[in-house]
């Protein structure tokens, strides 16, 4: 369930909760960490229960006065099961998935309690809300929806918990701090690769991969391999067990390179370039590098090739001397 975004607390509050409530990956929420108030409903619920105690009193009626007892009792009777359905409540920050500047990234969080909990909502101030129906000690995960707006790291702020379980009497909340920065990509802004060969810098074009096309040696044979890759000629000639190595061509290596003297409108959109044409040339599994003026990521492919050229892209900040006056 989604509801409204929370609003940000105050500056003065915040320090006061850094102090009080320390940001970490992993919190359990205690006295300490929960706070408790009367709900509008709650504040009409005692106010009734004021007037029916002046009526009975008033009036003489053991009946109204009784009432306006019970009514208080069960207003004292709520603060505590509301305190109990926020306390032993745990939650750690998971890794959240890849995005991209101007998408929204599912924050995921990991929940369990050492007792049943109910009807608890969680949202961060620039996020939604979502509620979990139910916290029990089987950890459970959700996600929380938050919008991204730039690259670079994204602080998603303190997390608000909050629960009116049960009759809505009191709010009980915490706001706690994960510690869980995250890294936006920038924008991909589809544009045609500027590519500049490997060879212009004196990089060996003649890099291989494992594979089945050609032959590239031998190597010591070992047990499990398959008997069609023994060297038996070499065999024969007395030098032991050998296996044949062979390797597929993976062509000339590119470089991706930033251009110089951009403003900062410019900047941004050739950072948004580039972080297209690495996923290009990813999916297109070619050998390439890039070219930052305070960085450069040598020619490799692969996944992980991948994620380090974006969090460079992500993270790029121009020297003072680049910087556009």
């Amino acid at each position: 369930m989604v509801t409204t975004t929370p609003s940000q607390p105050p500056r003065w509050l915040q320090r006061w909760l850094s102090r009080r409530i320390p940001a970490g990956a992993q919190q359990h929420l205690s006295h300490r960490s929960i706070f408790i108030l009367p709900s509008g409903f709650g504040l009409l619920w005692l106010l009734l229960a004021l007037l029916l105690f002046l009526f009975g009193t008033n009036y003489q009626n053991n009946l109204v006065i009784g009432l306006s007892l019970l009514l208080g009792s069960m207003f004292v009777s709520v603060i505590l099961y509301s305190y109990r359905n926020l306390a032993g409540l745990s939650l750690q920050a998971l890794p959240a998935t890849e995005v991209y500047a101007g998408e929204t990234v599912a924050v995921p969080l990991k929940l369990s309690a050492m007792n049943q909990l109910y009807q608890v909502q969680f949202g961060y101030p620039v996020g939604q809300r979502v509620t979990a129906s139910t916290i029990s000690a089987q950890p459970q995960t959700i996600a929380l929806p938050l919008p991204t707006v730039q690259r670079g790291w994204l602080q998603p702020g303190r997390l608000l918990i909050e629960s009116r379980f049960p009759l809505g009497l009191c709010r009980v909340w915490s706001w706690v701090d994960l510690d869980n920065p995250l890294l936006v990509y920038p924008a991909q802004q589809p544009a045609q690769p500027q590519l500049q060969g490997a060879s212009d810098d004196g990089i060996n074009a003649n890099m291989r991969q494992p594979g089945i096309d050609e032959f590239s040696g031998l190597k010591s044979w070992h047990l499990g391999e398959s008997l069609k890759q023994v060297a038996w000629k070499q065999y024969a000639q007395g030098r032991g067990m050998l296996s044949k190595e062979f390797a597929d061509p993976q062509g000339q290596p590119v470089w991706l390179q930033l251009p110089a003297h951009l403003d900062a409108m410019q900047l941004e959109e050739a950072l948004r370039q580039l972080c297209w044409q690495v996923d290009t040339l990813t999916r297109q599994q070619r050998l390439w590098g890039l070219k930052l003026p305070q960085k450069v990521i040598a020619p490799a492919a692969g996944d992980q090739h991948r994620r380090s050229a974006l969090t460079a892209l992500a993270l790029y900040q121009p020297p003072p001397e680049l910087c556009d006056e």
